[in-house]
C-alpha cells in the first residue's frame, strides 16, 4: 500500500535582507506568520502596522529542509505539495525539480531514489504579476494592485474590507508518497439519485510505475460493493444503493452522509485506496422565463428554495492559520443564524476540505465561485493553462461534497465590462469572457455534470440584457449603500439578490484590541486605517444622517448608531425580498465574516465577535418571519386614504402550515393604543400570506406606529413587526426609561416607556463576554432578559452603562 511521510517539521526560512539569517518555519504557513513568530515584524492587524510590513510581499524568500531518502520498500517516491503560494522554484541539492505559479493547485514531483537539501524559492508575486502584464498587456480592474495577472488569492493584494498583505509560502501540507505498481491518481465521483436509489459512478485514473497486468478496483458505499477490472490507466465502477436516505439543506431535513471507499488491487493485494464521504441529493437551477423576467431558483430534491445566504471571504488574511475548528465555529455561527447557503466569493480561494466537510454536516449549501473578481483577466498563456488546470483539479476535488450545489464563473466581471469603463479601455483585448462562457462551463460539463453552472454574479443570462438587470438572474444591489438609502431596497423585486449590504464598525472590544492606546473616534487615525472602503466613513455618516441626528464627538453613540443602521438596512432588504417569494428566490448578505479587525459589511467581525447584525439575521432568516410592507401607488406616509395599502406579510418557510391570529395595534409613541384588530392569517407551507391592514390602523404622522404580533407555532417568543412611517430623527420619542436587574446568566430590562432598539454591548462588560440577542424594541411595561456569557463580575451599574437605545433628537 501507498505510504505517506509528512514533511511538516525541520523547515527553515531564509531572511532575504542580506544578513543570512535563518528562521524556524512552520509548514503549512507563510512568510508573514514566520516573521511574526520570530518577532521580526509587528502584527499588521494592529494599529497602522500593515504599512510597516508592505516590504515582505516584494522580496524573494527561501524555505529549506533535508529530504529523507525514500528507501527501497517501494518502487516510486513522489514529493507532493497541496499548495504553494504562489510563484516558486523547487530544487533538490541545487538541481531544479520544477517551477510553479498557481496558489490554487497542487503539485507532484518524482523524487525516487533522491535525497538531499530540498529548497523552495519563492519569487515576489508582484514581480510575477508585472512580468505577465508586460507580456500580455494592461487590463483594467477595480483596484490598482495587479492581482489579475497571477493565480493567487486576489484579496491578499487588498480589498475594500481587507489589508494589503501579499503572502508567500508553503500554505498547505507537503509530504512524500511512497508507492509500487500503481496508485490512484484521480477519482471523479458522479453521485445521483434515480428512482429512490443512490447511484455512485466512480471514474478512476491510475498511474503505473510501468505497463503491466490488469488491475482491479473494488468500491463500497452504503453496504453495496462492486468490482471492475482496468486494462490500462482508466476505468469506471458503478454502485447502486437502494432506498437511499436523501441529504437535505438545514431546515428541510437531515444530512445523512455515506462513506465511499475504493481500493486498487493488484491480484488480491491492495496497492492503494481512496476514501471520501458523500450524500445523495439532486440539485437543479431553474432559470425559466416567466411573467416577471428570468428566474434563478435553486431546487434541491425537487424542493424549491428561498436561499437564506451569506457571502464568505477568507476568514484570515493568512489562510494557512485557519484551522478545522475555526472553520467549524464560523460555519456553526452561520447555521445558528438561520443561514442555509454560503457563497464562497471569487476574490478568495477554493477552501480546504475542512470547510466543505463542515457544510456537509451542517446542511449549508455551498455556492462556489471560481477565483476571478472585479477585474479584466487576460486569457493568454501562461494564465490560460493555469486556469484550466486549477479548474479541473478543484472541480474533481470538491465533487464528493453534497453541500456544493452551484459553480459560478466569476464575481462582477461581466458587470465591470459593461458598466465600469472596461470595454473601451480593452479595445478588443481578452478580459475573461472566454473563461466564463467557454472554458469553465466546458470543464464543469465534462467533469461534474451533476451540478449547475452560472457564468457570473451578477449575470442576467444573456448579453441581450444588462448583466445586473434585477428582473433576470442574479443581482448585486450596490447603488444602495454607495449612493442611495436602504429604503430603496423596497423599490424593486430582484429575482435573486446575490450581494447587498451595509457597513458598520466591529465590536468595541475588537477596536480596542486592534488600536491599543488610541483615543477612539470616528475619524481617528487607526479607525480610518481600519476602514478600507472608498469614502467608507462618509457613506456611513450620510446613511446615518437620513435617519438619525449624527452625534458629534460622541464615539460611543456613533458606534451604536452605525451598528444599528446596518441592522436596519439589511432588515429592510431581506424582509422585502422574502415577502415577495417566489418571485425573489434568495438573498445573500455581503458578508458573513472578516479576515482582520475592520469596519466592514460583516455580521461577525475579525476577532470572531458577533455584531448586532448577526443576531438580526437570526430573526430575518428564521423559518417564520413577520413583516410590514406597502403595496400599490402613492405615499403610505400620507396616512389613511392614501393610494397605497399597508400589508402584513407572514412568511412561512417551514414545512407545516402556519395559522395564527395577528394582533395589530396603531400605537402612539407615548404608549397609548389608538386602535387595534385581530385578523386571522393562514400561510401554507413554503408560502407567504398577505393581510391588508385596516385603514383605521394605518399610522398617521411621526407620532404613531403599527405593531403586528403573532405566535410562532414552533414556540419561543412571539413574532413581531413594527412599522414607523417617519425617520427616527423626526419621531418625537419620549426620553427612554427602563429598569435594569441582574438575572441568572443575564440581564433583565423592564421598559417604563417606549424603548426603541435596546442593545446590550456585552463586550464592554468584559472582552470575553457575549450577549444572546441584538437590538430589541420594548413597549411600555414589556420586559426582556438578555443572556450573557463570559461575564466574570456581574454588576447592574455596569450593565446599564453597556445598554444603548434610540434617544429623542436634540
Amino acid at each position: 500500500m501507498r505510504q505517506v511521510t509528512p514533511l511538516t517539521d525541520g523547515w527553515i526560512l531564509h531572511h532575504p535582507e542580506g544578513t543570512g539569517q535563518a528562521l524556524p518555519a512552520s509548514v503549512p504557513g507563510c512568510v508573514h506568520t514566520d516573521l511574526l513568530a520570530a518577532g521580526l515584524i509587528p502584527d499588521p492587524f494592529l494599529g497602522r502596522d500593515e504599512t510597516e510590513v508592505a516590504w515582505v510581499g516584494r522580496r524573494t524568500w527561501t524555505y529549506e529542509r533535508d529530504l529523507p531518502a525514500g528507501g527501497s520498500a517501494h518502487e516510486r517516491t513522489d514529493l507532493v505539495f497541496d499548495g504553494l503560494d504562489t510563484v516558486a522554484e523547487i530544487l533538490l541539492d541545487g538541481r531544479p525539480l520544477g517551477r510553479v505559479r498557481n496558489m490554487h493547485r497542487s503539485y507532484r514531483f518524482d523524487v525516487t531514489g533522491l535525497s538531499g537539501r530540498l529548497t523552495v524559492r519563492f519569487a515576489s508575486a508582484y514581480d510575477e504579476a508585472e512580468a505577465v502584464r508586460a507580456a500580455v498587456g494592461d487590463r483594467p480592474g477595480a483596484y490598482p494592485e495587479p492581482y489579475q495577472y497571477v493565480r493567487k488569492m486576489a484579496c491578499s493584494f487588498g480589498w475594500d474590507w481587507g489589508p494589503t498583505l501579499v503572502t508567500a509560502g508553503i500554505w498547505r501540507p507537503v509530504r512524500l508518497e511512497h508507492w509500487s505498481t500503481a496508485r490512484i491518481a484521480r477519482v471523479r465521483p458522479l453521485v445521483t439519485v434515480a428512482d429512490g436509489a443512490g447511484v455512485v459512478e466512480l471514474a478512476v485514473d491510475v498511474e503505473r510505475t510501468e505497463g503491466g497486468a490488469p488491475l482491479d478496483v473494488e468500491a463500497s458505499v452504503g453496504g453495496v460493493r462492486a468490482r471492475a477490472r482496468f486494462e490500462g490507466t482508466a476505468g469506471t465502477v458503478r454502485l447502486r444503493v437502494p432506498d437511499v436516505r436523501l441529504w437535505w439543506p438545514r431546515g428541510y431535513g437531515e444530512q445523512p452522509l455515506y462513506d465511499v471507499e475504493l481500493t486498487l488491487l493488484d491480484g488480491e493485494g491492495a496497492v492503494d485506496s481512496w476514501r471520501r464521504r458523500t450524500g445523495f441529493r439532486t440539485v437543479e437551477l431553474d432559470t425559466s422565463p416567466d411573467a416577471h423576467g428570468t428566474g434563478f431558483t435553486l431546487v434541491v430534491n425537487g424542493e424549491r428554495l428561498f436561499a437564506r445566504g451569506v457571502n464568505w471571504i477568507p476568514d484570515d488574511a493568512f489562510p494557512s492559520r485557519i484551522t478545522r475548528d475555526r472553520y467549524r465555529r464560523r460555519l456553526e455561527q452561520a447555521a445558528a443564524a438561520g443561514v442555509d447557503l454560503v457563497r464562497v466569493w471569487g476574490g478568495g480561494i477554493y477552501e480546504s476540505e475542512d470547510f466543505y466537510d463542515a457544510c456537509d454536516e451542517l446542511g449549508l449549501l455551498v455556492w462556489q465561485d471560481f477565483p476571478f473578481a472585479c477585474a479584466a483577466y487576460p486569457e493568454e498563456q501562461p494564465l490560460r493553462g493555469e486556469v484550466e488546470a486549477e479548474a479541473r483539479e478543484n472541480v474533481v476535488r470538491l465533487m464528493p461534497h453534497p453541500s456544493l450545489v452551484l459553480w459560478n464563473g466569476n464575481n462582477e466581471n461581466q458587470w465591470g465590462f459593461r458598466d465600469w469603463g472596461w470595454e473601451p479601455a480593452l479595445a478588443g483585448d481578452s478580459w475573461g469572457e472566454g473563461y466564463y462562457l467557454g472554458l469553465l462551463p466546458r470543464v464543469v460539463a465534462e467533469s461534474d455534470p451533476t451540478r449547475p453552472y452560472t457564468a457570473g454574479s451578477p449575470w442576467s443570462g444573456s448579453w441581450l440584457r444588462h448583466p445586473n438587470d434585477p428582473a433576470h438572474g442574479t443581482h448585486h444591489s450596490w447603488e444602495v449603500w454607495n449612493r442611495r438609502d436602504y429604503a430603496d431596497y423596497r423599490l424593486d423585486v430582484p429575482r435573486f439578490v446575490a450581494e447587498f449590504g451595509w457597513q458598520a464598525p466591529p465590536a468595541y472590544a475588537t477596536l480596542r484590541r486592534a488600536l491599543p492606546g488610541e483615543e477612539l473616534a470616528a475619524d481617528s487615525p487607526g479607525v480610518l486605517h481600519h476602514q478600507k472602503a472608498a469614502d467608507g466613513n462618509g457613506k456611513l455618516e450620510r446613511g446615518l444622517a437620513r435617519h438619525f441626528a449624527v452625534p458629534e464627538g460622541d464615539f460611543d453613540r456613533w458606534h451604536y448608531l452605525t451598528q444599528l443602521n446596518q441592522v436596519r438596512a439589511v432588515a429592510a432588504g431581506i424582509e422585502h425580498w422574502r415577502s415577495h417569494w417566489p418571485v425573489c428566490a434568495g438573498s445573500v448578505v455581503w458578508q458573513l465574516n472578516d479576515c482582520w479587525p475592520v469596519t466592514s459589511w460583516s455580521a461577525i467581525d475579525g476577532d470572531g465577535r458577533e455584531k448586532p447584525l448577526y443576531h438580526e439575521l437570526r430573526r430575518l432568516y428564521a423559518d417564520r418571519l413577520l413583516t410590514v410592507r406597502t403595496d400599490g401607488d402613492g405615499d403610505a406616509s400620507a396616512g389613511r386614504g392614501g393610494g397605497r395599502r399597508l400589508v402584513v406579510a407572514a412568511v412561512n418557510q417551514a414545512a407545516e402550515e402556519w395559522r395564527t391570529v395577528l394582533r395589530l395595534r396603531r400605537t402612539a409613541v407615548d404608549g397609548r393604543v389608538l386602535a387595534e384588530a385581530e385578523p386571522r392569517c393562514a400561510a401554507d407551507a413554503r408560502t407567504v400570506a398577505l393581510v391588508e391592514v385596516p385603514a383605521e390602523l394605518v399610522p398617521v404622522g411621526p407620532e404613531e406606529f403599527l405593531v403586528a404580533d403573532a405566535q410562532d407555532p414552533a414556540g419561543g417568543e412571539p413574532l413581531r413587526a413594527l412599522h414607523f412611517p417617519a425617520a427616527d430623527r423626526d419621531i418625537p420619542y419620549p426620553r427612554p426609561e427602563f429598569e435594569v436587574a441582574l438575572a441568572p446568566e443575564g440581564v433583565t430590562v423592564t421598559a417604563r416607556t417606549l424603548v426603541r432598539d435596546l442593545l446590550l454591548q456585552a463586550d464592554r462588560l468584559d472582552p470575553e463576554a457575549s450577549a444572546d440577542r441584538g437590538p430589541v424594541t420594548l413597549l411600555p411595561g414589556e420586559r426582556v432578559t438578555i443572556g450573557v456569557r463570559g461575564w466574570q463580575t456581574p454588576d447592574p451599574k455596569a450593565a446599564r452603562a453597556a445598554l444603548y437605545c434610540v434617544e429623542p433628537a436634540g
